[in-house]
């Protein structure tokens, strides 16, 4: 049980970080699903963004990198998308970031697909 308290305050420190990350580069409907409330799920989190053109999206997923990897000391795990950058996956193991273009996004639907999460919407910076 402990376990679990201490996994999700990291967890949600990660998330805080990664958030930063994505409004210093002006990303857009950025959305943390809290899925460790659900059973069976992949993580913890979703952080979820978009961005308005590949050069947006790459920058994006480079200040996240830079923010978790200078405030917590983690290397993200695992990166996918970078070929055509039209949805840039960041797995951070109990936290894996979306960040896509807006066509994309609006194609995929990720949101909807975990509509039973927890949803906390972010202001743009």
């Amino acid at each position: 049980m402990v376990k679990k308290k201490q996994l999700n305050n990291d967890s949600s420190a990660l998330v805080e970080m990664i958030v930063k990350g994505i409004q210093e580069k002006q990303g857009k409907q950025i959305v943390s699903l809290h899925l460790g409330v659900l059973p069976n799920t992949v993580c913890e989190y979703f952080v979820i963004c978009h961005g308005t053109s590949r050069t947006q999206v790459e920058a994006i997923a480079d200040a996240v990198e830079h923010h978790v990897k200078t405030n917590l000391g983690q290397k993200v795990w695992h990166r996918e998308g970078f070929e055509n950058s039209e949805w840039l996956l960041l797995d951070y193991s109990d936290v894996v970031v979306h960040i896509f273009q807006e066509q994309t996004r609006d194609f995929y639907r990720l949101e909807k697909l975990w509509a039973d999460a927890d949803r906390t919407d972010y202001a743009a910076d």
